[in-house]
């Protein structure tokens, strides 16, 4: 997946915002993260404000999630 993917399907999460979201957003960020690395993620996570919706910070390793 790209990260412009990435965004486009975070976003359309963003609008629903519930606790399954957050779960969504985590899987999503996780693909990133073994695809593209770190800075990928913290860069989505800066960009789409993901800290303030969902409480994911920068740093963060979801590398193993959805495995």
């Amino acid at each position: 997946m790209t990260p412009e993917r990435a965004q486009e399907l975070i976003q359309q999460q963003l609008q629903f915002g519930s606790g399954y979201n957050r779960n969504a957003v985590r899987l999503i960020l996780g693909e990133i993260q073994r695809e593209h690395g770190q800075a990928a993620v913290d860069r989505l996570i800066h960009e789409l404000d993901l800290e303030q919706s969902f409480g994911l910070v920068p740093g963060s390793d979801f590398s193993s999630i959805g495995r």
